[in-house]
């Protein structure tokens, strides 16, 4: 995950929104998986904020417990926002419906079991289950996938609105984590086949040889709220009968929510 832009200098408003909103969320945003522990200099650096107000800043957040320190006194993120995170409908709550058929997947394919949904133009791992002896993960709950180069993504691009289709389509797209270069045309085609077939299938060399299977998750009225996925090694996989699994898993997840009236 890469940090945000970073805040306005010293003296100059944000021309959008809340100075000090927009600030505190800079503060936020300039942890990633690389960085979960900064100092306050660390903070300042990749935040672009200055030091007086990031300290101020921080202390405010670390109060209301969005922030925490260490013991050498390095700025971390709270537990609070997990609390609050765990409220979005779209990650927890879809979350506790899948974990069971997660669970299920897993025990049969003793890979890797995403649920994944779009953020715009990306994919949020909104959880992963894995067995012992699974592959080494590309990405960690919590982390931004792109949609045009991974299981999950093609399923949740297949399925998005036309303008976010156009908005990628558009773009000099690469394949992660091979670097190759993605032609629009193909990728056009593959989307067709996706939504033919409520499957994807999407295999890559980097960094090992692997297969990823995914199926759409749909709420109530048929709209496509997330992808199912496994990630399995290219010389165990069984597509056709790991396709039917994900379907399966993907169809049970969709009937509870549909029963449960989660709209999306």
């Amino acid at each position: 995950m890469t940090s945000s832009t970073p805040a306005a200098g010293r003296g100059k408003r944000p021309p959008h929104g809340d100075p000090v909103l927009d600030r505190g969320l800079a503060l936020l945003a300039a942890f990633d998986r690389e960085h979960q522990r900064l100092s306050l200099l660390e903070l300042v650096r990749r935040s672009g904020i200055p030091k007086s107000s990031a300290a101020r800043l921080a202390g405010r957040l670390t109060a209301w417990g969005a922030l925490e320190r260490d013991a050498d006194g390095r700025y971390c993120i709270g537990l609070r926002l997990l609390q609050v995170a765990s409220l979005a409908p779209r990650g927890q709550g879809l979350r506790e419906t899948a974990l069971p058929f997660m669970r299920d997947l897993a025990g049969a394919v003793h890979q890797h079991v995403l649920l994944v949904v779009r953020d715009g133009e990306q994919g949020v791992l909104v959880d992963r289950i894995s067995s012992h002896r699974a592959l080494s993960p590309l990405y960690h709950p919590g982390d931004r996938l792109p949609l045009h180069s991974t299981g999950a993504g093609l399923v949740l691009l297949a399925h998005a609105p036309v303008q976010v289709q156009e908005a990628l389509l558009a773009q000099d797209l690469v394949q992660q984590p091979e670097h190759i270069p993605v032609r629009a045309d193909v990728l056009r085609r593959t989307l067709a086949g996706v939504r033919r077939n409520q499957l994807a299938t999407l295999r890559r060399g980097e960094p090992v040889p692997m297969v990823t299977v995914a199926a759409p998750v749909t709420a109530q009225g048929g709209s496509v709220v997330a992808a199912l996925s496994v990630v399995v090694p290219q010389r165990h996989a069984d597509v056709r009968r790991i396709g039917g699994a994900v379907r399966t898993a993907a169809r049970g997840i969709s009937r509870v929510l549909a029963e449960r009236g989660h709209a999306g």
